[in-house]
């Protein structure tokens, strides 16, 4: 991973998860149990976390997100539970199945249960989300969790979710993305992506209205700067099935732009010329923030959101300065001084979000803080830093059902108990963590003296050594006549506060490029740090050889070592999808590590230095390779024991994450536009640092019967859909009764299928995988099969005597409920009809015994 130090990294960023992503965070709704033994003059009644700060209340209304009179509303809805939302996943086979559930009986069933009287409906849509596709329950989480009356509707949410036909998310969270406008054929950019909601929600605006085996031109690259919070990431997308996304793990201000370098194009390889570097249509910039919009899910931040504990902060200072470099890095600490300290770090990651953007392309900015300095001084100082190259979209007439708040033009810096309307008012110690872009007019004034420096008006303060001030907060420092007011439309931003409709707080602000940034002969600092960071003169890199492509040697830097397996990643023929080159970019080589050219025999006496095999991916040491996989043998076997259909592009599609293809136990399929990234990436040297990429569509199958099976690859249950509709062969058509009974049973005997003829083709099978599909109503079992977006197959295992179900229990129990909705029966009954209908079927004792526990 790239340079950037303790601030770079800034491990502060996973916003209110954070400091409890290891641990989990108390509960602080959560009524403890009451114990009998317990001294009887112990009260037992439940006390919840104070759901107030002073310090808070003043910050917000000087700041005047609100108006005056409604403040009492707003902080009364602020101390609420946060009621459950949930979205459809408008992908899914049973969308519209799952939308007239919730219509027609969710709605109606829990009308009937009324918490502490209210009268509010227990279940809607949300007004301003399309086609009523996200929902919000009157209910928070925990009540779902322990109201046994909500037990039905809590299973429903869990079911789904785990299948990927829902996705529980704060309601507010939803909003970024439909500002997106993402279209099917986009390349979009979620730079900040984990816990992976957001990412979710873009795949299915690209995957929607896709038929079965076609995947869209579009792609989602997701990225995240924490490893773990990469596989929530992993685990959250993964419910999609998707082939058109790569996770990667970077610092967002820092994410590759996998340019081609001056010499590769100089010894010709052959690229077009807009096709030398990875941009997006769309950039989904949600940074790191203080989190304070999400008061109501995470109570604890009323606690922890400090402006002025003075001996508790200079205690902190003194301890943790030298190993945190500054006090407003410290995690603990969510308050208007974490605010201060993020704002660089949201500029830059903003900045990094528009250099990758296409011209024409839109950018979202978006946090869940409620502060200004890291909402509206951000969007401005973007502005100003891309001078005419970029403009503020007013969305106002979009989503009109959305209540929404313009953005400020006017606020005012906290600082050590301070408020600050300028930044000739900041005092000269503090000119390191307080910046003019803080302010709205984003200047600074450096006729300021030193006098007026020490003295500021108050003349009170008393400097430690290390500068800190130690004089009691006065609270004071300007006047409503000093503040600054913007010059910039930033009222088209867009501010979401918690009592307008019932949600938590968020920030938006859509941005449009509108052409490439102008050449900068002398970049600033900060551009500096976000364009070309660590960049280094290239005569003091060390280059070792790592990929040989068509003669052409590729070569990294700083000694690390490098997959000798390379040399067949890419074709002698590299379609590379069409990308712009952004102007932006002055430096030719951007990162360290990144790659460069050199031809000749040199590298030929390199080459032999380089036989090792290492499991890492390029120079990113410790990460599984990502491989295309080319083993003719297998890919063949694959084809032929399928019946794979030519038109399916297979070949150059897949990918292994293991460099010796006899020990692959995975192959991944990848849509051709992230095959196209993926060639682009071994170009530059692999550059990204991906963690998943692709939809597992084979895995290896071992059996008890041995290795009969002619194909040791089955298709997996999430790859099916993208392969279906081009399968010919191991694939049979079922009835109901009998599908029914393989989700129930799982395993049935060739002899005991109800449709003897089924039974019968079936036990003809090769030995291995087949395809089971759902035959429709008015259908003959002669007529040949016909996929479309009906159509519901699971993968099985064809075996000497049965057929057994391969697809998780979890898969089975919501096909079966979403099929054929079994009757609310007490347990002895359903016992009895199972167990009348295993002997039908000649389960033994045992089996009987086991699949009922199963189910």
């Amino acid at each position: 991973m790239g340079g950037g130090g303790r601030r770079g990294r800034n491990w502060n960023k996973s916003r209110t998860q954070r400091k409890h992503f290891k641990e989990n965070r108390e509960n602080v709704w959560k009524q403890p149990k009451f114990d009998p033994s317990a001294d009887s003059n112990d009260d037992p009644s439940w006390q919840p976390c104070a759901t107030q700060n002073p310090a808070f209340d003043e910050y917000y209304k000087e700041q005047g997100i609100v108006a005056p009179e409604e403040w009492d509303t707003f902080i009364e809805v602020l101390r609420r539970q946060l009621p459950a939302a949930f979205r459809i996943n408008s992908s899914s086979q049973f969308y519209s199945d799952l939308r007239l559930q919730l219509e027609n009986d969710f709605t109606k069933s829990l009308q009937a249960e009324s918490i502490d009287g209210d009268e509010v409906e227990a279940i809607r849509p949300l007004p301003w989300y399309p086609e009523n596709l996200a929902w919000q329950s009157k209910f928070s989480r925990m009540q779902l969790r322990k109201n046994q009356n909500l037990e039905r509707f809590h299973e429903f949410l869990k079911l789904e979710n785990e299948t990927g036909n829902i996705n529980r998310q704060e309601a507010v969270s939803m909003v970024p993305p439909l500002f997106l406008d993402v279209h099917p054929d986009h390349f979009v950019l979620d730079m900040c992506a984990a816990p992976g909601s957001k990412t979710f929600q873009l795949l299915e605006v690209i995957y929607k209205s896709m038929k079965p085996g076609l995947l869209p031109n579009g792609m989602v690259i997701a990225n995240d700067l924490d490893v773990k919070r990469c596989n929530l990431l992993i685990h959250q997308t993964k419910r999609m099935c998707t082939a058109n996304l790569i996770v990667t793990n970077h610092e967002a201000q820092h994410f590759p732009g996998c340019r081609l370098s001056k010499k590769a194009r100089d010894i010709g390889i052959e690229y077009e010329t807009n096709s030398s570097q990875l941009l997006f249509d769309r950039v989904l910039c949600d940074v790191p923030c203080s989190g304070d919009g999400t008061l109501r899910k995470a109570p604890d931040i009323w606690r922890k959101w400090l402006a002025s504990l003075f001996p508790v902060l200079l205690h902190i200072h003194l301890c943790f300065k030298s190993a945190f470099g500054r006090l407003n890095d410290f995690p603990l600490y969510r308050n208007v001084g974490l605010g201060n300290g993020l704002h660089s770090l949201q500029i830059q990651i903003a900045l990094r979000g528009i250099s990758l953007l296409k011209v024409g392309g839109q950018m979202v900015y978006s946090t869940c803080s409620m502060n200004p300095v890291e909402n509206e001084a951000v969007v401005a100082e973007i502005l100003r830093k891309c001078g005419g190259s970029v403009e503020l979209i007013d969305v106002s007439s979009e989503l009109p059902e959305l209540v929404r708040r313009p953005g400020l033009r006017k606020w005012k810096v906290r600082d050590k108990g301070l408020w600050l309307a300028s930044y000739k008012d900041v005092r000269k110690f503090r000119r390191n963590g307080i910046v003019p872009s803080m302010f709205p007019s984003g200047r600074s004034d450096n006729a300021i003296s030193d006098k007026e420096d020490a003295g500021h008006e108050n003349g009170a303060s008393i400097e430690s050594e290390d500068g800190f001030n130690l004089a009691e907060d006065s609270g004071t420092g300007t006047n409503d006549s000093d503040i600054e007011i913007s010059d910039l439309p930033l009222e088209h931003c867009m501010r979401i506060v918690p009592h307008d409709q019932n949600s938590g707080a968020f920030f938006i602000a859509v941005l449009h490029k509108l052409s490439p940034f102008p050449v900068l002969e002398k970049p600033s600092d900060m551009q500096q740090n976000v364009l070309c960071k660590n960049h280094e003169p290239e005569e003091n890199l060390t280059d070792h050889l790592v990929e040989d492509i068509d003669g052409v040697k590729l070569n990294t830097v700083d000694g690390e070592e490098e997959s000798s397996s390379g040399a067949d990643l890419i074709d002698k023929e590299t379609d590379v999808s069409a990308l712009e080159v952004d102007p932006c970019n002055t430096c030719e080589e951007q990162d360290s590590g990144e790659t460069e050219v050199a031809v000749g025999g040199e590298a030929d006496s390199l080459k032999a230095r380089r036989k090792r095999k290492l499991q890492i991916q390029g120079k990113w040491k410790g990460v599984d390779p990502v491989l295309f996989f080319k083993d003719e043998a297998i890919i063949n076997s694959i084809k032929t024991f399928y019946g794979i259909d030519e038109s399916f592009p297979l070949n150059g599609h897949l990918i292994s994450r293991n460099m010796d293809n006899n020990h692959v136990k995975r192959i991944y399929y990848v849509s051709k536009s992230v095959k196209d990234a993926l060639e682009l990436n071994f170009l530059v040297g692999q550059q990204l640092k991906i963690a998943s990429v692709g939809l597992k569509i084979f895995e290896r199958q071992t059996s008890r019967e041995g290795t009969a099976a002619s194909c040791a690859f089955r298709i997996t249950s999430e790859g099916l859909p993208v392969i279906l509709p081009y399968v010919t062969k191991q694939i049979l058509c079922v009835s109901q009764l009998d599908f029914k009974h393989l989700l129930q049973y799982k395993s049935i005997k060739f002899a005991n299928f109800v449709d003897a003829e089924f039974g019968e083709k079936a036990s003809k099978l090769m030995m291995g995988c087949c395809v089971i599909v759902l035959r429709k109503d008015g259908q003959a079992s002669s007529d040949p099969i016909k996929v479309d977006e009906s159509t519901i197959a699971i993968g099985c295992w064809k075996g000497r005597g049965s057929l057994t179900v391969m697809v998780t229990a979890i898969d089975c129990q919501e096909l079966l409920g979403r099929l054929f909705t079994w009757p609310e029966t007490d347990k002895s009954s359903s016992s009895k009809e199972f167990n009348g209908e295993a002997e039908v079927l000649g389960l033994d004792g045992d089996q009987q015994v086991k699949e009922i526990e199963t189910i």
